[in-house]
């Protein structure tokens, strides 16, 4: 089984984390939502309580396939201040394993030089944060490991993206068939 881990730091972006977690968990992925706070209870940016799975001190990552960051603010702001996140990017990122940012997430992999030369989209107001990028302005962005979104509007293209890489086009194919209005 691939297991994706979500990150959630207070005011984090409810729909983007949540959809995302639920294409996710629909595509047969272990989802794992880990709080870098000192409480598994998060507060998102519109008062929306979670329960995150974990404390990210007492989460083995080494079976990561995907590591994911939602977007709002100021969640994106303590997900980027947060060092042993940022040392996890890193570690993984040399490892191969699929980055996933959304709407002002991605100033965290801008910030580590992770979108050098790379194309990738985000929030418009944010794009200033992915140093070294080519945004693309796109609604979803895939270059090399790392898959970019521009904000919750797309939550379901990101979410059936990271879906693809981690289990094939079937299982894409299944998931859009259950949760997206038919021609979608």
């Amino acid at each position: 089984m691939k297991n994706a881990f979500v990150f959630l730091a207070t005011g984090f972006e409810e729909i983007e984390t949540l959809g995302t977690v639920d294409i996710l968990r629909r595509g047969g992925i272990h989802v794992t939502m880990v709080s870098i706070m000192d409480t598994c209870e998060v507060i998102g940016t519109h008062n929306i309580s979670v329960n995150a799975d974990s404390l990210f001190k007492d989460v083995d990552f080494s079976l990561a396939d995907a590591l994911i960051i939602p977007g709002g603010i100021p969640g994106s702001n303590h997900l980027n201040d947060y060092v042993p996140l940022k040392e996890l990017i890193l570690q993984k990122e040399k490892e191969g394993v699929i980055l996933a940012a959304i709407c002002a997430g991605p100033m965290v992999l801008g910030g580590l030089g992770l979108l050098n030369g790379k194309k990738a989209t985000c929030f418009p107001f944010f794009e200033p944060t992915m140093t070294g990028a080519t945004p693309t302005g796109n609604g979803v962005e895939q270059d090399g490991n790392i898959i970019t979104c521009k904000g919750p509007g797309f939550v379901f293209d990101f979410g059936l993206l990271i879906v693809r890489n981690l289990r094939g086009e079937e299982t894409v194919n299944e998931v859009a068939a259950a949760v997206l209005a038919p021609g979608y």
